[in-house]
This record gives structure tokens, C-alpha cells and sequence, in this order.
């Protein structure tokens, strides 16, 4: 239809092209195409097909209803372009499920190839079709629809409000349903006051500061209501109006013999988990140490990161490097987190041991998001934390699991990194 300036290019192969234009050419997708962002062209079926009456369907081998044929399909995809330079998806119940990280693929596979888009009819299309040309097949989910042309348009709707001036703010698409895998606040307009029923009163009060925690609020109850299941893998730090802090202690930990010790702290602990907490959002990461010789060796490790040669020698490890802090025990690190945050921690316990009263991440991922309250993770060194140290927390995170019975020996580093992608990460 258009030139695409962002290299974006869709072909949508269908053996009804006038009501694929249609749409087409219609409110914020015509305009992006109109405008040059993305590249839409429609091939009707029928060009390809023979004979007098343009035959591209038959009946099916061993009974059943009509079926799209190989051949048509076959030229009309290799009209569009050849093997090596074209993605092709078909829409089937058989399908894997249509998610907004998919949408994010194939528009990044649509900026490399020509993403081809075939809708097939009827009882569906020729196996051996399939099974010679697409790459995958994409379904909406658990129900039947008379056609792929619904699927094919929900595709490229999803796919062109990801380029940047098809959908007027980009903050827009950033704050929708799924893009953080999290379901969207509700919205109001005029009339204020609607048959007895009024817009909230947050939503009209003026504070900006009001209204964001009033929408992040709703996005949070519809979500654990509506559908808990996206809870597991959604971006949940933009929905916390209070800080996450990471408590590593050194004291008072198991050693091997299962005694209570005081564990040395280490360089690579002070640079790896400080990079992981910058990178998800932690606001602090205290180590908890009691001799203070200790303190001030990291005192002097971060200082040469944050003002000393380390700092002009790589910037982005001062700032990781700023988020350390030496405090003398666990009671401290809360205290410093309820002096700034002005609310008591959530604090949850991690362990390599199973525990009765320890709970999968899902659910306390779900409790982070309904208490509202500054969270605290505390790692152990050593063998892990003491008995008393994790029977004083809000929660117990069950032990991170390969799978496998058998081997659980993570580093801290490593459980670290773990713990805050599942809580954290965003895709």
C-alpha cells in the first residue's frame, strides 16, 4: 500500500481482499500506513488460481467439508516474495496462543523479512501447504472462527501500534493491557455524574500524584482479580508506589556444621548483585555485617567506583556501585528502610531448604503487589540465613528449583539475580 519508512513490511494473502482494505484503510492503522510507517499490501488468492471459474477450494480426502487448495496458495505466497525473504504465519486453531511478546517478535521479524499472512476458509487449507510453507501458525484462542481474515487484521493491529507514530503517544501503548503483562486501569470521560453513577473522585481531584496512585491501584485489583495468571510473568515495579531493597547477611548465618557464624565479605558479591539491583529497580542493597573492619573495606570498594578512578573508568558501575550500603545488623537495614519510606518492610526469608510455611514466588509476588509496603529480600552467605533470622520475616519464598531433584547450591549472586528477575523483569 505504502513505502515503509521503519522497514516494517506485511502481506496478508486472503481470498477476500476487499474486506481486508477495508480495515485497512480505517482510524489509526490507516493512518500509520498512509503515513508511511508500515507497509501493508493484500493478495487476493484468486489471481492464482485456474480455470474458468477461479476453482481454490475442493472437497476434502475421506469425507468432511470444503478445503483451501495447495496450489494457489502456494504461487500466490510466492508472489510476494521468495523462500529466503518472508516470514510465513497462518492462522489456526492449531496454533500456538496470541501474546503481546509474540506481537513484539514478529514485528521485529516483519522489520527483516516480509511477514506473509495467509487466511485460509472453509475447513481449513491443504496440510501439505502447511507443512511446505509456513513457519508458524498463530490461533486467538479457544473458539472457531469462519476465516483467518479476523486473526490476520488482529495481527497487524497488534504489530503496527509497537511502531513508534502509528498510535499517537507511545506512552499510550506502554500503559496498555499486557504490554507489562499486567491488565490496563479503567478510563472515564464526560458526562462527570452518568444515570447515578460518577466518575472517581480521584480521577477529578487535580493531583497528578493522586491519580497515578489511583490507576495503579485498579490496574493492580483488576489484575489479581480478574486474571491472576498474568501475575507470573508481568512487569510489576511500575506498580509499586513504595521501594524493594535487597539485605544480604553475613551475620548472623549457618556454617556447615549448622552453628551460627559470621561469613567474609566478598568483591564479586559487591559487584554483581549491586549490577542486579540496578538493573531491577532496587532502591538499596544493604550487607549486613557486624565487624567493622568489613564495613569499611566496602566503604573503600565503592568509593573507588563512585569518586575515584573507577568512576571515569566506567560510570555505569558507579551507579550500581551507589546502591550499597554496610549496616551493622538486620534490625538497622529495616530501620534505615522504615526511616525513609516511613512503612515497616515486607520482608521475605529466602532458602535453598524446604520449608512447611515457605510460599511459591507467584503467590508472594501477588502479596507484594496487595500489601503495599516497601519490600525487603533477605539473602543468607554461608550455609543460609538462621532459623530466628527467617522465623522473623513477613514470608518465606520456597527454594528456587532447576527442576531436577537433587543439586541446590546457587551462589547468592546467582539467587539474587533469580529472585528479582521473577519479581521484576519486564519481558
Amino acid at each position: 500500500m505504502n513505502e515503509s519508512n521503519s522497514g516494517v513490511s506485511i502481506s496478508i494473502v486472503t481470498s477476500f481482499p476487499e474486506l481486508i482494505r477495508g480495515y485497512l484503510g480505517e482510524s489509526v492503522l490507516g493512518r500509520g500506513i498512509r503515513a508511511g510507517l508500515l507497509d501493508v499490501s493484500v493478495v487476493d488468492i484468486r489471481d492464482f488460481a485456474v480455470g474458468d471459474y477461479r476453482q481454490i477450494d475442493d472437497y476434502s480426502y475421506g469425507g468432511g467439508g470444503m478445503v483451501m487448495t495447495a496450489l494457489p496458495l502456494e504461487a500466490a505466497v510466492d508472489s510476494v516474495s521468495p523462500r529466503n525473504g518472508r516470514y510465513v504465519v497462518y492462522p489456526s486453531p492449531q496454533g500456538v496462543r496470541m501474546t503481546q511478546e509474540l506481537a513484539e517478535d514478529l514485528g521485529r521479524i516483519a522489520a527483516r523479512k516480509r511477514l506473509v499472512i495467509v487466511c485460509g476458509h472453509y475447513e481449513g487449507v491443504d496440510e501439505r501447504f502447511v507443512e511446505r510453507n509456513a513457519d508458524l501458525e498463530i490461533s486467538l484462542g479457544d473458539f472457531v472462527l469462519t476465516g483467518g481474515e479476523l486473526p490476520a487484521l488482529a495481527i497487524v493491529d497488534a504489530i503496527s501500534r509497537l511502531i513508534p507514530g502509528v498510535v499517537g503517544k507511545y506512552e499510550a501503548v506502554r500503559r496498555d493491557s499486557f504490554f507489562t503483562g499486567m491488565l490496563d486501569h479503567p478510563h472515564y470521560t464526560r458526562p462527570e455524574s452518568y444515570d447515578g453513577s460518577s466518575v472517581p473522585e480521584e480521577l477529578i481531584c487535580g493531583d497528578h500524584a493522586v491519580i497515578e496512585g489511583y490507576r495503579r491501584d485498579e490496574a493492580i485489583r483488576r489484575t489479581l482479580e480478574r486474571r491472576p495468571d498474568l501475575i507470573a510473568r508481568a512487569g510489576i515495579m511500575p506498580y509499586l508506589g513504595n521501594g524493594v531493597y535487597v539485605l544480604q547477611l553475613h551475620y548472623p548465618v549457618l556454617d556447615r556444621n549448622g552453628g551460627e557464624s559470621t561469613t567474609s565479605i566478598t568483591g564479586m558479591d559487591l559487584h554483581d548483585i549491586a549490577r542486579a539491583c540496578c538493573t531491577y529497580g532496587v532502591r538499596k542493597y544493604f550487607i549486613v555485617t557486624p565487624i567493622a573492619a568489613q564495613r569499611e573495606m566496602i566503604k573503600k570498594i565503592t568509593s573507588h567506583w563512585i569518586t575515584g578512578f573507577g568512576a571515569e573508568f566506567n560510570p555505569d558501575r558507579a551507579e550500581a556501585m551507589r546502591k550499597i550500603k554496610g549496616v551493622s545488623s538486620l534490625a538497622r537495614a529495616v530501620e534505615w528502610i522504615e526511616s525513609r519510606e516511613k512503612k515497616a518492610p515486607y520482608t521475605i526469608a529466602t532458602t535453598a531448604k524446604e520449608r512447611v510455611d515457605s510460599t511459591n514466588w507467584i503467590n508472594l509476588k501477588a502479596a507484594v503487589l496487595r500489601e503495599k509496603l516497601p519490600v525487603a529480600f533477605v539473602f543468607g552467605t554461608g550455609s543460609g540465613l538462621c532459623e530466628h533470622v527467617v522465623d522473623s520475616c513477613d514470608a518465606v519464598m520456597s527454594p528456587i528449583s532447576g527442576g531436577l531433584d537433587g543439586y541446590n547450591h546457587l551462589s547468592v549472586r546467582s539467587a539474587v539475580s533469580v529472585t528479582l528477575d521473577r519479581f521484576f523483569g519486564f519481558r
